[in-house]
């Protein structure tokens, strides 16, 4: 689970066509890789793809709107982007993750 988060921040913020087009060359290259046979047509496994990139992008928003809000609680100002806040921010988001079962 924690290898398809980490690979959901890579995707973070990107757009519904983004993710489709995405998705349409995933499964063209699935169709055409020999050692691979689809065992439900091509169009619901693409949705299914869209639907796990969709829901993963929203896990790590999620993710990340917490560990923000976490941060913006201490009780004096880190400047967001200061390499102290990006060291707190790993520590909060691989604890959450933890937290989440998903690591």
């Amino acid at each position: 689970k924690s290898d398809l988060v980490e690979r959901a921040a890579m995707f973070a913020g990107l757009s519904r066509e983004k993710i489709n087009h995405l998705s349409k060359e995933i499964i063209e290259r699935l169709e055409v890789d020999e050692e691979i046979s689809l065992l439900k047509p091509a169009n619901d496994v693409r949705l299914r793809i869209v639907r796990v990139m969709t829901e993963e992008i929203r896990l790590e928003e999620t993710i990340d709107d917490e560990v923000t809000h976490t941060l913006q609680s201490y009780g004096r100002k880190i400047p967001e982007g200061s390499p102290e806040w990006e060291v707190l921010y790993r520590k909060h988001h691989e604890e959450e993750l933890v937290r989440r079962g998903l690591k």
